[in-house]
């Protein structure tokens, strides 16, 4: 069963969405943990600066509630005075460094060609830097405009775990268009999931006043911060931690006018033209093939197609298409291998633990579980079946032959043989089942 809403670590639910794992860093103090709020033992020297509700920056900027935390900084909901606006506003660690805000301010710059295309609304604008001065140190900050929750927040907030149709289409079609955008631009996102995709918060959300906001989505939560030793806070630390609000609603619910996304988490971003890159930080389930197998050779654009794929299938389906139970890189090659056939023949013979799964012919031995299931398999029970079972219409056969259409060579093992951007926007699939629904939001602007 999903975690409930407000059980939930809310990481996400800023335009910077950020990494949910926490940094190695111990600054030599331990505390109580607790549920959904950062480790406490990352504040000090170079670490999180202490955040309270009431707190007010650069001279127009008041906290009024948490948005969330990363491994690099924490998110939180502010009032702006100046504009009379609800904003996020993320603050880093003081060791960290500025590259995301720099990539997304490169990727929203007025001369950026084309210049009219759908996918740059969909990436978040930088709408205000600083930096703090607190006692771990200086901690660069920017200001973006709200959003709501994840597209894996949404999930996770569900019983069910599933968009109704025409919002996994208009999903679909925004998330290609925003990387179609991205590309365009000789950028590789790096990490695409659905932790990283946002929905745009309402457009009357700034009328609320904040007591309307308290009322409606829940005043802060404040538990006491306890060191294990019994001894006084160090300063640098919170005396209390804070509950990230929930903004958004279960993913059925999502009607297709709250369909307005935007890609955020630019942190693992590069441009392959300037800088050669081979290190992949995307979530082990769904990292692209050739980081294991290919280590030497740079990663590029299709790497991107790879987890852009894997996003898609899981904002139409209720389950991802890799299962994670056992996240180790061999059982996720045995995954890949259940679902999309045997390796290229220089990879099958260096993974030495092909004999374990499969015959030397790639196929299924050993398995006293049972566990194989083809694309055609999961595709059955993980989007057709769930749909049936709550009422939801399923794929009908011409829909579903046109998404495997798209979706099979996006999963290519071999970069080389996946599509572009442009030949995807260019399926049956998103032509006419697909970027037909984003173009009904556009209608009704």
């Amino acid at each position: 069963m999903p975690l409930l809403p407000h059980k939930q670590s809310r990481c996400a639910l800023t335009l910077t969405a950020i990494k949910l794992t926490e940094t190695n860093e111990d600054f030599g103090v331990l505390y109580e943990p607790l549920e959904g709020i950062e480790r406490f033992e990352n504040y000090g020297p170079g670490g999180y600066h202490p955040i309270q509700i009431g707190d007010h920056f650069h001279g127009r900027y008041r906290v009024v509630h948490k948005l969330g935390h990363g491994s690099y900084s924490t998110a939180w909901l502010a009032r702006d005075e100046q504009c009379n606006k609800y904003v996020a506003v993320k603050i880093c660690i003081a060791n960290a460094n500025s590259k995301e805000a720099d990539m997304i301010s490169t990727l929203t710059r007025p001369h950026c060609l084309p210049v009219n295309h759908p996918g740059k609304k969909m990436v978040p604008s930088i709408l205000d830097r600083f930096t703090i001065h607190g006692p771990n140190g200086n901690h660069s900050c920017y200001v973006t405009a709200l959003a709501s929750a994840s597209l894996s927040g949404v999930k996770d907030g569900s019983y069910i775990r599933l968009f109704q149709p025409d919002v996994a289409r208009s999903l679909a079609a925004q998330l290609v268009l925003a990387v179609d955008y991205i590309h365009a631009q000789g950028m590789v996102h790096g990490d695409l999931h659905l932790g990283n995709i946002l929905l745009k918060v309402p457009p009357n959300f700034d009328q609320l006043s904040l007591e309307q906001l308290y009322e409606k989505y829940g005043a802060p939560q404040l538990d006491p911060v306890v060191r294990l030793d019994g001894n006084p806070l160090p300063p640098g630390v919170p005396s209390h931690g804070i509950v990230p609000i929930w903004l958004g609603k279960a993913s059925e619910k999502i009607t297709l006018s709250d369909t307005r996304v935007l890609l955020t988490d630019f942190g693992e971003a590069f441009f392959p033209s300037e800088e050669p890159k081979h290190e992949s930080r995307t979530p082990l389930v769904i990292r692209p093939p050739e980081v294991r197998f290919e280590p030497n050779d740079p990663l590029s654009f299709p790497s991107d197609i790879w987890t852009l794929a894997c996003s898609i299938w899981d904002i139409v389906s209720q389950r991802p298409i890799f299962e994670w139970w056992f996240v180790t890189e061999d059982y996720i090659t045995r995954e890949h291998v259940d679902i999309l056939g045997v390796l290229p023949p220089e990879w099958w013979r260096r993974w030495e633990a092909r004999t374990l799964d499969f015959t030397e012919n790639g196929e299924p031995a050993n398995r006293q579980d049972g566990a194989f299931h083809s694309l055609d398999d999961r595709f059955d029970y993980s989007v057709q079946k769930p749909r049936r079972d709550r009422g939801i219409p399923p794929f009908d056969a011409r829909e579903r032959e046109a998404f495997f259409d798209m979706l099979r060579p996006m999963l290519s093992f071999r970069p080389e043989d996946r599509p572009t951007t442009k030949q995807i926007l260019d399926s049956e699939w998103m032509r006419k089942w697909a970027l037909p629904e984003y173009g009904k939001i556009q209608d009704n602007v």
